[in-house]
C-alpha cells in the first residue's frame, strides 16, 4: 500500500482527508455526546443526503451542476439544516429534543423524494452514502482542510464558553455568555465537518466517528481535556485502520472504520472491567487479615 501511495493521487487524498476527519469528528462529538445531543449528527447527516440527492439530481437537467461538486450543495443543505434545529431548539423550549427527529426525518423523506425523481441509485450517491477511497478528490481535500482551520480556530477562541454550555446552559447564560452565538457557530461546525465527512465515511456512517471515539474515551478519561486526547486518539486508529482494510480488500471505508471504532468501544470495556477487577482483587489482598 506504501508503494501504491505515492504513485496514486486518490489514496493521498483519502488518507490526508481521513487525518483531519478522524481528528474533527470525534472532537466536536466530544461536545455533543457531552451535551446529550449526539443524534443531532443523525439529523445534519440525513438532511446532507438530501443535498446530494438534489445536487445530482439537478445534474441531470442544468449543465452548471454538471460541473459541480456536490459536496458543495450538501454543505448548504447540512448548514441550513443546523440553523432549522437551532431555531426549532428555541421555539420547543421545554422539548428541544423534538427539534432532531423533526430535521432527521424531514431529510431522510427529502432526500427519497429527489432520489425517486432521479430514478433510484446511483454508483456516486452510493460512494456518498457508504464512504470511497477513490471518490475523494483535491477539491474534496482543500475543502475539509479549509473547514479544519475554521474548526480549530473556533475551538481555541471559544473553548471555555463552549465547556461551560456543555455542563451548565443555564448557568452560563447567567454569567454573560452569549448562548445564542456560540450555539449557533457550534451547530454550523458540526454541519461542516459533517457534511465534507461523507466522502470517506459516508453519510450513513459519519454520526458513529463522532459518539463510538467519545463513547470509548468516556470509560478511561479521567478529565475532559483527557477524554479529547483519547477521543482524537481513536478516532485515528479507526480511521486509518479503516482505510487500510478498505483498500486491501475493496471495501467501503466507511463500514470498516465504523467496524473498528466499535471493536476499539469494546477492547476498552472490556479492559476496564478487567483492570477494575484486578483493582478490586488486589485491595482485598492489601488488607490485613
Amino acid at each position: 500500500m506504501i508503494e501504491a501511495f505515492f504513485r496514486y493521487e486518490f489514496l493521498q487524498n483519502a488518507f490526508y482527508t481521513g487525518l483531519l476527519i478522524g481528528l474533527l469528528a470525534p472532537m466536536l462529538g466530544v461536545f455533543l455526546v457531552v451535551r446529550r445531543l449526539a443524534l443531532i449528527a443523525d439529523a445534519l447527516s440525513h438532511i446532507t443526503l438530501s443535498g446530494i440527492a438534489a445536487s445530482l439530481l439537478l445534474a441531470k437537467h442544468v449543465v452548471f451542476f454538471q460541473g459541480l461538486n456536490p459536496l458543495y450543495m450538501g454543505l448548504v443543505f447540512s448548514v441550513g439544516g443546523s440553523l432549522l434545529i437551532e431555531q426549532l431548539r428555541n421555539a420547543y423550549k421545554y422539548y428541544k429534543e423534538i427539534a432532531i427527529p423533526i430535521i432527521l426525518s424531514g431529510g431522510i423523506g427529502l432526500g427519497v423524494v429527489f432520489i425517486s425523481l432521479a430514478d433510484g441509485f446511483n454508483n456516486d450517491l452510493f460512494n456518498y452514502l457508504f464512504g470511497s477511497v477513490i471518490a475523494v478528490s483535491r477539491s474534496d481535500l482543500w475543502t475539509i482542510s479549509i473547514i479544519t482551520v475554521l474548526v480549530l480556530t473556533v475551538i481555541f477562541l471559544f473553548y471555555k464558553e463552549l465547556f461551560f454550555l456543555s455542563f451548565d446552559e443555564e448557568q452560563a447564560r447567567v454569567s454573560g455568555i452569549n448562548r445564542k452565538l456560540i450555539n449557533f457557530i457550534f451547530i454550523i461546525m458540526v454541519a461542516l465537518v459533517i457534511a465534507a465527512s461523507m466522502r470517506v465515511v459516508g453519510i450513513l456512517l459519519v454520526s458513529s466517528l463522532m459518539t463510538l471515539p467519545v463513547a470509548a474515551a468516556m470509560r478511561l478519561a479521567k478529565g475532559f481535556k483527557q477524554m479529547f486526547l483519547y477521543s482524537v486518539l481513536f478516532g485515528e486508529i479507526a480511521v486509518i485502520t479503516g482505510l487500510i482494510f478498505a483498500f486491501y480488500f475493496d471495501l467501503a471505508p466507511g463500514g470498516m472504520i465504523v467496524m473498528i471504532a466499535v471493536f476499539i468501544l469494546l477492547v476498552v470495556i472490556l479492559f476496564e472491567k478487567t483492570f477494575w477487577k484486578a483493582g478490586r482483587l488486589f485491595r482485598k489482598s492489601q488488607k490485613p487479615s
